[in-house]
């Protein structure tokens, strides 16, 4: 259900998740509406830089040497996708960091893995993360979820996501809106006016796996978070 939110100001940061040019240029690895989902991220980092809110930008970039078990690799022995040698690793030019932002590097799906940063956001008062990027049933899904389990309320914004396909994303989506208790699921627009202080009218979780969708009626609910 839809329900009125504001976030005080002080206790929000912004957390964009690989955004890298293989996304884009990468047959192996494309996101779909790609484009889209850039151009949504810069209006999400310009109200965020407007409003004084810390942007915190992560790259997956593979070593293999420091890899999980079983990470797949190409013909040429190197890491399937996001190796450590590979330019387009590199964060899109159009949402790269800024002056002094935090560009940070995980070779896991979640931004939360070994490492410091839940202990750095709490130190500096961060209670809500609005969170964007790529893929949703991957990265975006294992950092929400970690955020959560962290005792962050997460702010997802779905049109600023993405993954191969729509029915990836909007099945991703769909999935972390019914567990995503304490936080709310919204758009870019209203991303973009919570961090300025206004109140907002956002989807957030009720009861147990209120989203029971399908096939046939998954698009018209994600429609409708």
């Amino acid at each position: 259900m839809k329900t009125p939110i504001s976030i005080r100001r002080g206790t929000v940061a912004a957390v964009f998740i690989d955004l890298q040019e293989e996304h884009r240029k990468d047959k192996r690895y494309l996101v779909e509406g790609f484009g889209d989902i850039l151009a949504n991220v810069q209006r999400l980092q310009e109200a965020a830089r407007r409003n004084f809110v810390p942007l915190y930008h992560w790259a997956y970039i593979v070593d293999l040497a420091e890899a999980r078990p079983f990470h797949p690799v190409d013909e040429s022995g190197k890491s399937a996708f996001s190796d450590k040698d590979d330019p387009l690793t590199a964060i899109c030019h159009e949402v790269a960091p800024q002056d002094s932002e935090a560009m940070l590097i995980k070779q896991e799906a979640s931004a939360f893995g070994k490492n410091d940063f839940a202990e750095k956001l709490k130190a500096s008062g961060t209670e809500w993360l609005v969170i964007a990027g790529v893929w949703t049933e991957a990265c975006i899904d294992a950092t929400v979820k970690d955020a959560v389990a962290r005792g962050f309320r997460v702010l997802l914004v779905k049109d600023a996501c993405g993954s191969a396909s729509a029915a990836m994303h909007q099945t991703g989506i769909l999935n972390l809106a019914n567990r995503l208790y304490g936080g709310a699921v919204t758009n870019t627009l209203d991303a973009c006016r919570l961090m300025a202080g206004d109140t907002v009218s956002v989807w957030q979780v009720e009861g147990s796996v209120p989203l029971r969708f399908t096939f046939e009626n998954a698009a018209r609910l994600y429609a409708e978070l």
